[in-house]
């Protein structure tokens, strides 16, 4: 029999707010663990793959599920190319495009190049029609590189509390496959 899962949540720029579905999940599952960032407003590539690193380390990784959203998509492609563990699976939400000409003017060190390698465990991308954060095309350019299941939403925003995910139960049926 499969050992239960152990979510570990991991926000985007900023964290995720009060109202945001990560926030959501946590609260309707307080055995979920927001991995927290030094600072969620400058981040650094070498230090958000460091603090995964610390969280996951001691974890049964058969067990983990990452469930990131925004530039902890970005995190996550980046932890799996330095590290190359396989987990029990991961749900990438509306990834941020850090290689995107607009993403140059946001405090970031180190997410640039986007890892395009095939991620070494399996992995759903869900991505909307008019994400400002990355487009359509790009969703899909990533999420067949990381041999990722594709869920295109249409037109949900960058799949927030901004475009009206705030609970988001569609986001946890997804999950559930891993739970």
């Amino acid at each position: 029999m499969q050992q239960p899962a152990r979510v570990f949540l991991l926000p985007g720029l900023g964290s995720s707010g009060p109202r945001h579905w990560q926030t959501y999940f946590e609260r309707l599952h307080p055995e979920f663990t927001r991995i927290e960032q030094r600072d969620w407003n400058a981040p650094d590539r070498a230090e958000w793959v460091s603090t995964v690193a610390q969280a996951l380390a001691g974890e049964d990784l058969s067990r983990v599920v990452l469930v990131a959203h925004s530039l902890g998509c970005a995190t996550v492609a980046h932890w799996a190319a330095q590290h190359g563990q396989a987990i029990r699976g991961a749900l990438l939400v509306a990834p941020s495009d850090v290689e995107a000409a607009h993403f140059a003017a946001f405090p970031t060190t180190g997410f640039v190049p986007m890892p395009s390698q095939r991620l070494p465990f399996a992995s759903t991308v869900v991505a909307s029609s008019n994400d400002d954060w990355m487009t359509a095309a790009r969703a899909q350019h990533f999420a067949t590189a990381w041999g990722s299941a594709l869920v295109a939403l249409g037109p949900a925003g960058h799949v927030n509390a901004d475009s009206g995910h705030s609970e988001w139960p569609a986001g946890l049926a997804l999950l559930r496959k891993w739970l």
